[in-house]
């Protein structure tokens, strides 16, 4: 698995991705303890993003009167996410929705929508949403925000890149955090311990990713293989949850 998490970490890293749906997706069908699985894929975000979201704020990519309001509603609602207790059946139907949404995020020719407008408030309360699905399932919300910040063409895609970044890392700690405060949640010197190899494979994947650009394989092909698999495993998942509610 652990070379699994190299190229996923390569891919999303090299466009600005934490790679938390696709995290989530691989430990989730690997049998093992759901309640393990967001605190993982979290950290793992949080590993490959940091990078990259150094690299962009020392370009100067990134408009902070613009960015703190998004982070501003999205991390508390991520932290209350992570602290709320999931039952195994919720968390596998949960988890199988925002993976198909995130597949449908990744299908979607963002260049050829039309120029759309939302009122700033409504991309607020949008924000916050997504930040409450970050905490709740372990992804880190970037793949669903990048997708609506093109659609109504909110900045540049290299100032969007270098917002989904930086989206994904504070949501991930925030969530991470929310995560470690359950009860039943398990040690983080165990996770280190047990999953260390992920950690290590994400780092050099998202180091990897951040400073090269993938010109052996088309970025559409690469985003439409990702989708595929995300939405084989996302079914998956959702037939797991009602196989356990039976």
């Amino acid at each position: 698995m652990s070379f699994l998490f190299v190229l996923v970490a390569i891919i999303y890293a090299s466009v600005g991705f934490g790679g938390g749906s696709t995290y989530t997706a691989l430990l989730a069908v690997s049998g093992i303890d759901y309640k393990f699985v967001p605190i993982i894929a979290l950290l793992c975000n949080i590993i490959v993003v940091t990078g990259g979201t150094v690299r962009f704020v020392g370009a100067r990519l990134l408009d902070w009167r613009k960015v703190v309001p998004l982070i501003a509603v999205s991390a508390p609602f991520a932290f209350l996410g992570g602290q709320f207790p999931l039952k195994e059946t919720v968390f596998y139907m949960l988890l199988g929705g925002a993976l198909l949404a995130s597949s449908a995020a990744l299908f979607i020719p963002v260049s050829r929508l039309p120029d759309w407008r939302l009122p700033a408030s409504l991309l607020l309360c949008l924000s916050a949403a997504v930040g409450l699905l970050a905490g709740l399932s372990g992804i880190g919300g970037g793949i669903f925000m990048a997708p609506l910040l093109h659609l109504v063409r909110w900045a540049e895609a290299r100032r969007i890149a270098a917002f989904a970044s930086l989206y994904i890392l504070i949501n991930s700690i925030a969530g991470f955090a929310g995560q470690m405060t359950k009860a039943d949640s398990p040690k983080i010197d165990m996770i280190a311990n047990e999953y260390w190899p992920l950690m290590l494979a994400v780092l050099i994947g998202g180091q990897l990713g951040s400073v090269i650009s993938l010109r052996l394989v088309s970025p559409s092909y690469l985003r439409w293989l990702t989708a595929g698999l995300v939405a084989y495993v996302a079914a998956r998942l959702i037939w797991q949850g009602l196989n356990l509610s039976q």
